[in-house]
């Protein structure tokens, strides 16, 4: 071989190492920037979980409250029924009895 092609096969080969280096310096750097946006993706689905699960916790609380007042007041009337149904009563045990004891 002469001179001139072994210089050209020696530039050739390190123009193929440098291609090689370059290629594998750009798929480390893709890797690490695929991880880290990965990552940042993970971190992101985390916060939004997160924060959706304060929402609904938030929501169901609302309910629970809502519900608990109309327990409530569903209670409040019902005894307030009650009382008024127990003091008509009272009257007329009330009436009977001394009725009872007038007449004995």
């Amino acid at each position: 071989m002469s001179l001139e092609a072994i210089e050209k096969v020696t530039a050739l080969e390190t123009q193929m190492r440098e291609r090689k280096a370059a290629a594998e310096a750009e798929a480390r750097q893709l890797a690490a920037d695929a991880e880290r946006e990965g990552l940042a993706l993970l971190e992101q689905t985390h916060a939004d979980a997160a924060e959706r699960g304060r929402k609904l916790l938030k929501q169901a609380e609302e309910r629970a409250a809502q519900q608990a007042d109309e327990i409530r007041n569903t209670a409040e009337a019902e005894s307030a029924a009650l009382r008024e149904a127990a003091g008509k009563n009272l009257e007329e045990a009330a009436e009977f009895i001394v009725g009872r004891v007038v007449k004995h």
